[in-house]
C-alpha cells in the first residue's frame, strides 16, 4: 500500500514538472499556426510606423474601465459601508497586480483583504460582494454574446459561431444559477433555525463555530442596495465596462490605419473573454495574443498588424496595472508581500 501511495506522488510530482513545459508548447504551436502567413520584416515596419498618440489612448481606456468597477464596486458595498470609488479603484489595481505574480483568483482575495483592512469590515463579507461584483459582470456579458455573433459577418472556420452561441446560453445558466444559490444562501445562513447552520451544528464544536461565523459574515456581504437607483447603476456599470473593454482594439488598430465596425470590437470582446478564461485553467500560455491573433485575422486584419495591436492592448494592461497597483500600495504605505501575505491569512482564517 505504501509502495502504491509513493508511485502516485512521484506521477504527480512529474505531471507538476513537466505541465508547464506542455502548456507552454502547446500555446506556442497554437501561436505559430495563427502565424503561419507571418511576415518578419512587415511587422517591423508596420511597429515603425505606428502612430504613438493613438497607442497612449489603450491604457487610458484601460484605467477608465477600471475606475468605472472602482465606482460600480462602491453601489455593491453601500449597504455595508460609504467608501470613495477612487479608492475602490486603487485596490481593484492592487489585485490585479497581484494576481499576475498569484494566479487562481488570488487578486480577487488580495483586494478584498485590502477594502477589509482599511475600512474594518469582515474579509469575507467584502468577498461577499466581489461575487456579486462577478456574477453581474458575467450576466451582462453573457446578454451581449448574441449580438456580438448575429451582427458580424466573419468566416467560420471550426463552427467559432455555434460555439459562442453555446458558450453565452452556458455561461447565462451558470451565472444566474449561482446568483439564485446566493440569494439562497444568504437566507439559510442569517436564520438560526435554517437547515445550513443546522447541518454546521452537527459538526464538532472546533469547527462549527468558526464555519458559523464564516457563514454569516459572507452571507453578510450578499446585499443588494435598496435604492432602485443604484440597482440599476450597477448593471449599467457592468454595460458600460463591457462596452469600455470592447474599445481597447480601437486606439491599437488607429496606431496602425486598421478600423473595424462596432460590432466586431464587440465580438473581440465576447471572444477573447470566452478564450482567455479557458486558456487561464488549462495553463495555456499567451493565450490572449494567440486569441487576438486569430480573431483580427477572421475578420480580415493581417497578421502583422493583428499581433501589433494584440501586443499593444496586453502590454497596455500590464503596464497600467503594475503602475497604478503599485503606486496604491504605496500611497497606503503596503508593500505587495504584506499584502500576499495577509490576504493568504485570511483565507486561512476563513477556511479554519
Amino acid at each position: 500500500m505504501l509502495t502504491n501511495n509513493v508511485e502516485v506522488d512521484n506521477r504527480r510530482g512529474a505531471f507538476r514538472r513537466w505541465a508547464p513545459w506542455v502548456c507552454a508548447a502547446i500555446g506556442v504551436a497554437a501561436l505559430a499556426w495563427a502565424l503561419r502567413r507571418f511576415d518578419l520584416n512587415r511587422f517591423r515596419a508596420v511597429v515603425a510606423n505606428a502612430d504613438l498618440r493613438f497607442v497612449l489612448l489603450v491604457p487610458l481606456t484601460i484605467i477608465v474601465e477600471q475606475l468605472v468597477r472602482g465606482w460600480k464596486w462602491r453601489q455593491l458595498l453601500w449597504p455595508l459601508k460609504s467608501i470613495r470609488s477612487l479608492y475602490l479603484f486603487g485596490a481593484v489595481m492592487a489585485g490585479y497586480l497581484l494576481a499576475i505574480a498569484v494566479p487562481f483568483g488570488f487578486g480577487t482575495v488580495a483586494r478584498s483583504w485590502l477594502v477589509a483592512q482599511r475600512e474594518d469590515l469582515r474579509f469575507s463579507t467584502v468577498l461577499a460582494t466581489v461575487a456579486l461584483d462577478r456574477l453581474t459582470d458575467g450576466i451582462v456579458f453573457a446578454c451581449l454574446v448574441p449580438a456580438a455573433v448575429l451582427f458580424v459577418a466573419f468566416p467560420d472556420p471550426g463552427g467559432v459561431r455555434t460555439g459562442l452561441i453555446w458558450s453565452g446560453a452556458g455561461s447565462l445558466i451558470l451565472f444566474v444559477g449561482s446568483l439564485a444559490v446566493l440569494v439562497i444562501y444568504r437566507q439559510q445562513a442569517l436564520n438560526p433555525a435554517g437547515r445550513l447552520l443546522w447541518l454546521v451544528d452537527r459538526l464538532p464544536p472546533w469547527l462549527a463555530l468558526p464555519l458559523r461565523r464564516v457563514a454569516s459574515s459572507f452571507a453578510q456581504g450578499i446585499i443588494w442596495p435598496r435604492q432602485m437607483w443604484r440597482g440599476g447603476a450597477i448593471i449599467l456599470a457592468s454595460l458600460v465596462m463591457k462596452v469600455i473593454a470592447a474599445t481597447q482594439f480601437v486606439g491599437a488598430g488607429l496606431a496602425f490605419a486598421i478600423g473595424l465596425a462596432p460590432a466586431e470590437y464587440l465580438f473581440l470582446m465576447v471572444f477573447l473573454g470566452f478564450l482567455v478564461i479557458i486558456g487561464h485553467f488549462a495553463g495555456i500560455a499567451g493565450g490572449f495574443i494567440i486569441g487576438a491573433v486569430f480573431a483580427l485575422t477572421l475578420l480580415g486584419v493581417p497578421e502583422e498588424e493583428a499581433l501589433a495591436m494584440a501586443l499593444i492592448v496586453q502590454a497596455s494592461s500590464l503596464l497600467s496595472v503594475a503602475c497604478v497597483g503599485a503606486f496604491t500600495l504605496w500611497l497606503q504605505g503596503i508593500a505587495l508581500a504584506d499584502v500576499r501575505s495577509g490576504a493568504k491569512r485570511a483565507v486561512d482564517v476563513r477556511s479554519g
